[in-house]
């Protein structure tokens, strides 16, 4: 077994170790703290005792599984689509009441007490955000878009999906959001999502006595790796009111694997989000939200008339594409780089990492409410829509400190909602609302504070800091060209706002349909495939999309849907490592202990020998969890003999269940007397018997391609010579990780640094 493994022995000061993990080591950055981290299996074990459960399952039984798939998708539509509402209704009106305070404050020129009122408030929210998050649950601080992919991906960690982590992304996320942080709510509505169907898939949690017998049909991580897909779907469905856009961003960002069943489940837990939504925002509409409005979950439907744009309209929205692919990837550069530098801060303690948010909640307040005394006021208007100035929260014309009849168009853009201000950018018929100065402003603030506002620790989304800063600057290219193009500003806020969203996250078809649905205007559709295609494009020349970098520097291994040209000169016997820890089909309870207790393999190679066959053969492949439950029964003999059909009747189907995350049993919780450890187990009916295998001659390439697809945890090495050892070795995720195979062979830098110095005069070429 490869000492090296994700799953293998793990040294006790790895797990100290204070700077970013890497995908080398068996610890990974998860929200806010570091944490070990394991593989996940998706390949069922098919031993005697699966197929005898499986045998006796009769048709109801059968109905019933496949009615709990239904039923659970539907719940976590319900369920998911509530807290979204609850979500947005909370912060609009807790940021409603701090604005309008403030605004009241502003009004009798206590320009000091509003200050005091606006900075303490988003202060004492920041705290309560940062505290809750430090103290109950690390690892619901940030996005969660990065742990649930890499989770969707094959990796798992402890409390990632738990019920305290999806209490705490709740109450963090309205916290942070309302106090005039730049952060979203999107990232973290894909968490909650993520752990609420992972809860239900699991059958809820035990620890917390939140469970029915009901739920517990799923028994392995393939049945909750389909659920959690459906969970990130059905966030960004409630996040942004686009429930085809939720699917293909699970296709197309999220998920690892898919297939049309999958399809299917996860746009029917949308289609419930959509409708559940629909009926709560009608609520809001005979005014019974409060201070939320009657705009509600960011539904930007401002351009209901016809748009028409012209031949000469192509250039300013390809220069639109290639600025936002430049400032996208910038963005994700420094994003990087200003993650690295927290962490060196976050690592010092809880009380730092609460230092460093109050900071930031500080500067910023500071900052929104420094920047609008910059701006001139601008008359009212004679045509409005709407009154000016905007007494109270919302509005286009933010009064602030000017005259009567007056306002101030900077104070418009930041003192709001996030929400807010992206309506106001969005907005048509208003191209001489704002000036230069303010949009440059706005779009150099929302840039850099999103950036300063994400490493922190607490809950906080990109989605919305990128649409707002996109929207700026779109707005600003508009203003600058607008006397070239037909097309209004408003119009250009939208194609910036997808232009930054391609060149950050480099996602196409999803962000596309999830901006149109935000929009509510299909003639978008032609120009925002053109910025979108145009920005990736340009982005993708300088580095990965944002996920992935967050994904690189808090450590998971992920693996890509591409293996490394230098994989195809390897073979998989390049990278195996020992010693391999083997089982006997009859092995001494003693020997199975001393394995399990000193190391910490998750799955082991299980053999026949004389006189159980006529030669060394592989029978298959044991997993830990089920030789510790194996242990736990004591299903012992005193002579290795094996044990009978009756052996069966002593366990359960739910005995060999997949436990909840981090939830699996110790070799250390079971006492084994002197006696028992000279007795012997028979492996063979609790054995999968067909285990993936590939030949020690297969390329690395083609090999990483077969784990990753099937979603393996373990792929053992046979030899091409039946003569040798049955097994050559075992590869698991570990092992096809750039940086383990890298340091096995560094020649492969130099040739990598040598073609790359070939090939970079060439794409100079091309651009």
């Amino acid at each position: 077994m490869s000492t090296n493994s994700i799953n293998g022995a793990t040294d006790r000061e790895s797990l100290t170790i204070p700077l970013l993990a890497n995908s080398t080591s068996q610890v990974a950055i998860v929200g806010a703290s570091v944490c070990p981290i394991e593989s996940l299996d998706y390949e069922i074990a098919e031993n005697d005792f699966f197929k005898q459960d499986w045998r006796t399952c009769g048709k109801i039984q059968i109905f019933q599984y496949l009615f709990m798939k239904w039923l659970l998708c539907f719940l976590i539509g319900i369920i998911v689509s509530l807290i979204g509402f609850f979500n947005n209704l909370a912060v609009e009106n807790i940021a409603g009441i701090k604005f309008v305070v403030t605004s009241n404050m502003m009004l009798l020129n206590r320009y000091g007490m509003a200050f005091l009122v606006f900075s303490v408030s988003n202060l004492v929210l920041t705290l309560f955000a940062s505290i809750v998050t430090a103290f109950v649950a690390p690892a619901a601080a940030g996005s969660g878009i990065p742990e649930v992919k890499a989770y969707l991906n094959g990796v798992d960690a402890p409390g990632i999906l738990s019920l305290r982590t999806l209490v705490v992304k709740i109450i963090g996320s309205i916290s942070a959001v309302s106090s005039s942080l730049l952060v979203g709510k999107a990232g973290p509505m894909v968490h909650t999502g993520a752990c609420i169907a992972s809860l239900l898939g699991q059958g809820g949690s035990k620890k917390y006595r939140l469970t029915g017998r009901w739920l517990r049909f799923f028994k392995n991580d393939r049945d909750r790796r389909d659920l959690v897909t459906c969970g990130s779907a059905a966030g960004i469905a409630a996040a942004f009111r686009a429930p085809v856009g939720g699917v293909l961003f699970a296709l197309e960002e999220m998920a690892s694997w898919w297939r049309s069943a999958l399809l299917w489940r996860a746009f029917f837990t949308t289609a419930v989000v959509a409708i559940v939504l629909r009926a709560l925002i009608d609520l809001c509409l005979s005014g019974k939200c409060g201070l939320f409005g009657t705009g509600g979950l960011i539904m930007f439907d401002v351009y209901s008339a016809n748009i028409t744009y012209h031949l000469i309209d192509v250039p300013p929205v390809l220069l639109l594409g290639v600025v936002g692919g430049i400032l996208g990837s910038l963005y994700n550069f420094l994003l990087d780089k200003v993650l690295r530098i927290y962490n060196l801060i976050n690592e010092k303690g809880i009380v730092y990492r609460i230092f460093l948010a109050c900071s930031i909640s500080i500067f910023t307040s500071s900052l929104l409410f420094g920047l609008p005394w910059l701006a001139s006021c601008q008359p009212c208007p004679a045509d409005a829509s709407e009154a000016c100035p905007t007494i109270g929260r919302s509005g286009n014309y933010k009064k602030f400190q000017c005259q009567p009849g007056h306002y101030n168009d900077l104070a418009s853009l930041i003192f709001n909602t996030n929400d807010d201000a992206i309506r106001n950018l969005f907005s048509r018929d208003t191209d001489a609302e704002f000036q230069y100065s303010s949009i440059l402003i706005f779009f150099i603030t929302c840039f850099f504070l999103s950036i300063f506002s994400y490493g922190i620790v607490a809950p906080a989304g990109l989605f919305v800091p990128v649409i707002v800063t996109g929207a700026s600057y779109g707005r600003f290219v508009g203003m600058v060209v607008s006397s070239k193009s037909s097309l209004n500003h408003g119009l250009y806020a939208v194609l910036g706002a997808a232009s930054f969203l391609g060149g950050s996250m480099r996602m196409t078809v999803s962000l596309c349909v999830i901006i149109l649905e935000l929009t509510n205007n299909l003639l978008l559709l032609p120009l925002i495939m053109l910025v979108l295609l145009v920005s990736k494009t340009v982005a993708d020349a300088f580095n990965g999309n944002i996920y992935d970098l967050i994904m690189k520097a808090k450590g998971f291994p992920y693996l890509e849907t591409h293996a490394e040209p230098y994989m195809r000169q390897l073979t998989v016997t390049d990278v195996v490592t020992g010693p391999l820890q083997l089982f006997h089909g009859i092995e001494k309870v003693g020997d199975i202990v001393h394995v399990l207790q000193t190391t910490r393999h998750n799955g082991f190679p299980v053999i026949d020998e004389p006189p159980l066959s006529e030669s060394p053969v592989l029978y298959g492949l044991i997993l830990r969890a089920h030789l510790i439950e194996l242990l736990k029964k004591k299903v012992f003999s005193s002579t290795p003999v094996p044990i009978g059909p009756d052996a069966f009747e002593q366990f359960l189907a739910s005995d060999f269940a997949k436990r909840g995350s981090g939830n699996g049993g110790k070799i250390e919780d079971i006492e084994i007397s002197e006696e028992e450890m000279e007795m012997f187990l028979d492996l063979h009916p609790f054995t999968n018997t067909s285990p993936y295998t590939v030949v020690e001659t297969m390329s690395l390439a083609k090999a990483r391609v077969l784990f990753r697809e099937v979603g393996l945890r373990h792929l053992l090495v046979i030899p091409k010579v039946t003569s040798r050892s049955p097994v050559v070795g075992i590869l698991t995720r570990h092992d096809f990780m750039p940086e383990h195979i890298l340091g096995l062979h560094p020649f492969l830098v130099r040739s990598r640094w040598k073609r790359l110095r070939i090939r970079l005069p060439q794409l100079f070429k091309i651009f």
